[in-house]
């Protein structure tokens, strides 16, 4: 998935803005969706674009990290399903004069407490 949004720890980055490019991957026992054929036995892919969308254009953070955190605590929240979920947020352009590095990437796994 990719969107706009104003996340960063350099002040232009909160003004300019960038894409950020978002990987979701969810572990759920889809076993009743398989057989029943049913949404509301599965997790509806559409709401979990939806949470990325609104964590990536919505109120700025500072690191990628914090931006995959609240992705990964509101599927977690919203999606009773997963049991557990990958988040990855690439930043293609990274604003650093002279790099020649062509992008950073957290990558981070969270699963239900307990």
């Amino acid at each position: 998935m990719v969107f706009f949004g104003y996340h960063g720890a350099l002040p232009e980055e909160r003004v300019i803005g960038q894409r950020f490019v978002v990987d979701v991957e969810v572990q759920a026992d889809l076993k009743r969706a398989g057989a029943s054929d049913q949404l509301e036995d599965t997790i509806n892919y559409g709401e979990l674009y939806t949470v990325a969308e609104d964590v990536v254009t919505g109120p700025p953070f500072n690191l990628i990290e914090a931006v995959a955190e609240q992705i990964a605590g509101r599927i977690l929240s919203q999606q009773p399903l997963v049991e557990s979920v990958i988040v990855r947020v690439r930043k293609p352009g990274v604003p650093i004069p002279g790099s020649v590095l062509g992008s950073s990437e957290v990558r981070i796994e969270r699963g239900r407490q307990p």
